[in-house]
């Protein structure tokens, strides 16, 4: 006799992040850059699962983003004027305090480790043999053109929230969007970390999602408050559990220099609570640093009112590979059950459907033509709508467990029967019930199903 199944999540003893990283690899969706070099450190690849994923979280963001009338996107350059990381401060002030150990040659941030905060030792060797911290700018820098000397210097930006401030004015007038109003973008960003790590949490390339709000002085404080609970609310939309969510506020003293106001929206990872998102109240600080190095003019006019200001900014940014890293966390469990035969687990990645590499995947009972032919015809026909995918090896409980750990929705399987009566079955990942669908209506169950899950 069998006993209900015991769910066992990420955080609980056995479970941690390397469990979600050998995950990764073995069903394809993230993998070790460069592996077969030995790979390179805090760098990664997205499998056919982390890129199909990945891309839906982009559309789920940018969706939530740009379908609202009040804000538009932008696709900025990665390599940008020099004077643009001069204007916003990045070249001056863009660093971590840098500490090396004479004795095991570990470097290692100064302000954020506990036992050099505490006792002035290194974190991996305890030695007192420390060099004095130094400032260790985090910006990537190339050249621009076949001569490399300091008047060709670039750097490989390490936001992409200056994209916003510089194309402000363009944004604004071809768009013809008053105030207040957004830009959204998603792109790639660049940080020579110091201490990177916990799988894709902190990398040395990674892709931001980040919108800035351009609003009136004096209504940003309102807007700072609104964006916080239209960020807060995307995460509970995709299935995070709030458990998992909380604010934290930055105190004053701890404001970056630009910030009028600023929290953090953490989520609780396997290695404890980190930051996932940052909501800013930037001030009027980025287009008035922009105003006073290029020389040009970022005011808006107010047409009603007749008059002209510089917009403040209420900032929301977000790292594509946290986020994935967070849905991947909070959608892991493991449905453990007993019997007299032993124990069983089936590992389940409960995503949300959107978010889901794959809606739905066909599967012949049989690799006999008679089944497989009309499962293939049956997978082209959801492909018109849905990301499907096809799998015919080894037993049907052993695809569908392979289905279920991957996070696909349903499973339709093409048997015997359906030679007779034209149906499938249907069998949803989460509630383990089936239904027998007549296959023309089968993408319109799916589509229904989707939206209701």
């Amino acid at each position: 006799m069998s006993i209900p199944a015991k769910i066992r999540r990420l955080g609980e003893p056995g479970l941690d992040l390397n469990t979600l990283v050998s995950l990764s690899k073995r069903r394809g969706f993230v993998f070790q850059s460069s592996e077969i070099y030995g790979g390179l450190a805090s760098c990664w690849d997205y499998g056919p699962l982390g890129a199909a994923m990945k891309m839906n979280v982009k559309r789920a963001w940018w969706n939530a983003m740009t379908r609202r009338s009040d804000i538009v996107g932008l696709d900025a350059a990665i390599l940008m004027h020099p004077q643009v990381w001069k204007a916003s401060g990045h070249i001056d002030g863009f660093s971590d305090p840098l500490v090396d150990c004479k004795d095991c040659k570990t470097r290692f941030r100064s302000d954020n480790t506990e036992s050099y905060l505490k006792n002035k030792k290194c974190p991996h060797c305890g030695s007192q043999n420390l060099s004095e911290p130094r400032n260790f700018n985090l910006m990537f820098k190339t050249h621009m053109g076949p001569v490399e000397d300091s008047g060709s210097v670039i750097y490989l930006r390490p936001e992409t929230a200056q994209g916003h401030f510089v194309n402000f004015i363009n944004c604004q007038q071809s768009s013809r969007n008053k105030i207040p109003f957004g830009i959204a973008a998603i792109g790639k960003s660049f940080r020579n970390e110091i201490t990177p790590g916990n799988f894709i949490f902190r990398t040395r390339e990674f892709e931001q999602m980040e919108m800035q709000y351009f609003v009136e002085p004096g209504t940003d404080e309102k807007f700072y408050h609104q964006w916080k609970e239209t960020r807060w609310d995307f995460y509970l939309k995709y299935g995070l559990n709030p458990e998992n969510l909380r604010f934290a506020d930055h105190p004053p003293d701890k404001l970056a220099h630009y910030a009028k106001a600023a929290t953090d929206v953490e989520y609780k990872f396997p290695m404890g609570f980190s930051e996932l998102e940052g909501v800013h109240n930037r001030s009027d600080f980025d287009l008035t640093q922009h105003m006073k190095f290029s020389g040009k003019s970022l005011e808006y006019f107010d047409e009603p009112q007749k008059k002209k200001y510089i917009p403040f900014v209420i900032e929301t940014a977000v790292g594509c590979d946290r986020l994935f890293l967070a849905f991947m966390c909070d959608a892991y469990r493991e449905e453990v059950t007993s019997d007299d035969k032993g124990e069983d687990v089936r590992i389940v990645m409960g995503l949300h459907p959107e978010l889901a590499p794959y809606k739905v995947c066909v599967l012949p009972l049989s690799k006999k033509e008679e089944l497989s032919g009309p499962a293939n015809k049956l997978r082209d026909q959801l492909a018109e709508e849905f990301d499907v995918t096809y799998d015919e090896a080894q037993s049907i409980g052993k695809r569908y467990r392979r289905q279920d750990e991957i996070g696909t929705p349903f499973c339709v399987t093409v048997d015997f029967e359906t030679l007779n009566d034209q149906a499938v079955t249907v069998r949803h990942r989460d509630k383990m019930t089936q239904e027998r669908i007549g296959m023309t209506e089968l993408n319109d169950y799916i589509r229904k199903s989707l939206k209701n899950f």
